[in-house]
């Protein structure tokens, strides 16, 4: 348990607590995984884990497409105030119709960024995307269907936009909050005893492979989370690069994670610890292409946005820093 998620749970429990944000009813202990805990909601009242103005459209867009909340139950997000999927949506998803708004908050890190361009159901922010098609070669179920938010590798949230020099490009961004992990290796599942390595070793042994295989020791090497995770959403970038999915010329991948977690930067594996200090910074080292990986810290992109240019999101940073006061900086 990283030192952030034991810092943020007292502070979850009394925004619950004490804030106007919160119902009456909502403010009773809740249950997760058969626990009472305080920083959790009712199982009944857990929509208010959401920004007030998001919970009817995002929970129609997730039923929409049958994307699954992490701990969620009957199209609800998961009852637990520090989820990261719930901490992901509340910042992003308020973007996902205004594009100029959304524009000025990427462009620190996408400088060629010239306009936003619709990905999916009319919006700017797409969320759990997992590609077209199945790029990866990941087993699929009976039904043939590939769920969005569970069992295959997906982007918590995805966003599209013309350049200046007009080639478009997707962005698959991966959010992180309280995550932080160990030095256990993944190869193989833990229930099926699969190992992983030959779902994805045609990806890593392709001749068009977009990581530095001469710096890794082993394929093995990258079966620590977050590399475990970043190579496969690396590989999915890749792929659909290729693929030019929605007709996209690039597709780079962007990590986002709150400064404050100093445990989430660790580097897991443990023959990548001499490449670089943090996690992140040894993915960029990885990364055949610059230009196809950035990683910025949450308080950095929107403790920088100037929202008083933008008064339809008054309410939304607000409720940001009255819930995630560590935002502004």
């Amino acid at each position: 348990m990283s030192r952030f998620l034991v810092e943020e749970k007292p502070k979850q429990a009394r925004f619950k607590a004490e804030s106007s944000y919160i119902s009456e009813p909502a403010r009773t202990e809740g249950f997760y995984r058969k626990h009472p805990y305080p920083y959790c909601l009712p199982d009944e009242s857990a929509c208010e884990n959401l920004f007030s103005e998001i919970r009817w459209p995002i929970r129609n867009y997730f039923a929409l497409h049958e994307i699954k909340w992490h701990d969620g139950h009957d199209h609800n997000p998961s009852n637990h105030l520090c989820d990261s999927q719930v901490c992901g949506a509340n910042f992003l998803f308020p973007f996902f119709d205004k594009k100029e708004a959304l524009a000025v908050l990427l462009r620190p890190v996408f400088p060629d960024l010239q306009k936003m361009l619709k990905i999916e159901d009319d919006q700017y922010v797409a969320f759990e995307w997992i590609g077209e098609k199945n790029y990866l070669g990941e087993k699929i179920s009976r039904n043939k269907k590939r769920p969005r938010g569970a069992l295959f590798t997906s982007a918590d949230a995805a966003v599209m936009f013309e350049r200046q020099d007009g080639q478009k490009q997707i962005v698959l961004i991966e959010w992180k909050y309280t995550e932080s992990y160990f030095p256990t290796s993944l190869k193989f599942a833990r229930n099926s005893g699969t190992d992983r390595t030959k779902i994805y070793e045609h990806l890593y042994l392709a001749d068009d492979c977009p990581i530095s295989r001469e710096l890794i020791p082993t394929f093995d090497d990258l079966f620590y989370e977050p590399f475990y995770q970043l190579m496969r959403q690396q590989f999915l970038a890749h792929e659909m690069e290729k693929a030019h999915e929605l007709g996209a010329d690039r597709v780079s991948l962007l990590h986002i994670s709150p400064r404050h977690n100093q445990d989430f930067t660790r580097v897991t594996s443990p023959a990548l610890q001499g490449l670089a200090p943090s996690a992140t910074a040894v993915w960029s080292k990885l990364v055949k292409n610059p230009d196809r990986f950035s990683a910025v810290y949450s308080e950095d992109i929107f403790g920088r946005f100037p929202v008083e240019r933008f008064s339809e999101l008054a309410n939304w940073w607000r409720y940001i820093i009255a819930r995630y006061p560590w935002a502004q900086g």
